[in-house]
């Protein structure tokens, strides 16, 4: 039987793919709470999850293990079998011991695996001028993933919670299936890494080099960042970071030290370890690339405006009086469409003018949005929440709410179509996964910093820096142009 045209179409299969994406993580993090306290769980151990949820932060971590065995559909196949499986593990009654927390675990494991399987293959699948569409399609159908997951907690209330996880585990499952039916990955010999070294001889050729030294220890004290705004470690342990970067400085001590007493010919045959290691070999060979170092500045820097305001709107639509039910339909609900469309549209427009056009354009779009929140913050006076605000203070905060969505929507393609263009594809998984979490750190530290800002400076003050924010990235702007044209020669 011959095939269904729509089954050909790869941005068909790429909303199918992040769909299955989105769906465990809506999962995960709306349905699993309302779950637990529903049934009895302490609001302590239900808080535990986000500890469970830091495998979508640290995926990069195995990212290596799919790029060594590619295979991404079977990757994805796997994890979407062993996912519904668990699921319907909740479903049979299993309670809320110790053994569903571990379930929930290799749940949310087996997700963040999912998702640089995911991610590997699309980069793989499509060339660097049809990355703008495809990153608005993902946004898209990852979003409507996620809004999916909530249809779990009204189907709670009619099947009881076995029968919304057996539908879930159902759903999951069958895409698992279904996502063997997407078009076949790339020869796997033109992307194939040879690692020539064991992961023993890679980290004593690292240990050689004190600059490939200071490139790993960074990489774990900054996934030691992430993890401990999670776990607030250094909370309740004293000296915590003290400890950490001693510990650290006495590893690049010793690199120093054995390095120059090894001297340069043993340091010379270190060097294939360095880009050929199964553990750190992508990392290696990223950071030798050319203009890499600038480019991991614009990947921390580039939505800083955008992070920056982020985590201080909805705690400004409170203190102007606006009530829960409005927030929820009009910032949250109505701000999901319009980013989904942003995405759409700026993928769109990725395409047409290319990477590093749509991303000066429109990262400008996405910073003047932040001039509106400014204009609103000066004129909404404070007040108690659930107070009447004014129907023209509405339409203010409604208009400036849209305004923002869509223009982060633009942005957002056009970064993440970035982000894919200049990957390597033989690592494309690993290295989609470190960029990603670079990205996700400077989020943390926008968001730890923006609370500071708002309450010393005042809304409509720090909402005006959070547009000057949005500047500095563009210094980096020629390396980034520079890079893409690298990747472009690089894949000729």
């Amino acid at each position: 039987m011959p095939q269904m045209p729509l089954l050909k179409n790869r941005l068909f299969w790429v909303g199918i793919l992040y769909f299955a994406q989105g769906f465990p993580f809506g999962v995960f993090y709306d349905v699993l709470p309302v779950y637990f306290r529903q049934q009895g769980v302490d609001l302590r151990e239900i808080g535990l999850l986000s500890l469970l949820g830091l495998a979508w932060t640290i995926k990069f971590l195995w990212a290596p293990a799919v790029d060594h065995y590619r295979h991404h559909r079977r990757w994805m196949a796997g994890a979407d079998l062993a996912m519904g499986a668990l699921l319907l593990y909740l479903a049979a009654g299993s309670g809320v011991g110790t053994h569903v927390w571990v379930a929930i675990g290799i749940f949310t494991l087996l997700s963040a695996t999912n998702d640089i399987a995911i991610d590997g293959y699309t980069i793989e699948l499509f060339e660097k001028h049809e990355l703008g569409l495809v990153n608005g399609v993902r946004i898209a159908f990852g979003r409507v993933g996620i809004l999916a997951a909530g249809a779990v907690l009204i189907l709670s209330d009619y099947l009881s919670w076995p029968g919304a996880f057996t539908v879930a585990g159902g759903l999951v499952g069958v895409l698992g299936i279904v996502c063997l039916a997407a078009p076949k990955e790339r020869d796997g010999k033109l992307f194939a890494v040879a690692h020539a070294v064991t992961l023993g001889a890679e980290l004593k050729g690292l240990f050689r080099r004190p600059k490939a030294t200071v490139a790993v220890l960074g990489l774990v004290l900054g996934t030691l960042w992430l993890v401990n705004n999670v776990t607030r470690w250094s909370a309740v342990t004293p000296y915590f970071w003290w400890t950490a970067f001693l510990l650290a400085g006495l590893v690049l001590a010793a690199s120093g030290f054995y390095g120059s007493l090894k001297g340069s010919s043993s340091r010379a045959e270190a060097t294939p370890a360095l880009t050929q290691g199964p553990m750190f070999g992508a990392l290696m060979e990223m950071l030798q690339r050319p203009y890499i170092l600038p480019v991991i500045g614009f990947v921390l820097i580039f939505k800083l405006g955008d992070a920056s305001m982020g985590f201080m709107v909805k705690p400004f639509w409170v203190d102007a009086g606006f009530s829960a039910t409005q927030i929820g339909l009009v910032s949250v609900n109505l701000g999901l469409i319009l980013s989904i469309a942003g995405g759409i549209a700026g993928g769109w427009f990725t395409d047409r003018v290319g990477i590093f056009k749509a991303l000066w354009i429109l990262g400008l779009f996405q910073a003047l949005s932040n001039l509106g929140y400014v204009w609103v913050a000066s004129v909404l006076p404070s007040a108690a929440p659930g107070t009447s605000v004014a129907f023209e203070h509405q339409v203010l905060m409604y208009s400036a709410s849209a305004v923002e969505s869509f223009t982060g929507g633009l942005g957002t393609a056009a970064f993440l179509a970035f982000l894919m263009a200049i990957v390597d594809k033989r690592h494309s998984a690993t290295e989609y996964a470190l960029l990603s979490s670079i990205f996700a750190l400077s989020r943390q530290l926008a968001g730890y910093a923006s609370g500071f800002g708002a309450h010393y400076m005042g809304y409509a003050p720090y909402f005006l820096l959070t547009f000057f924010l949005s500047f500095p990235a563009y210094l980096l702007l020629p390396w980034v142009k520079r890079m893409l044209m690298y990747t472009d020669t690089q894949q000729k």
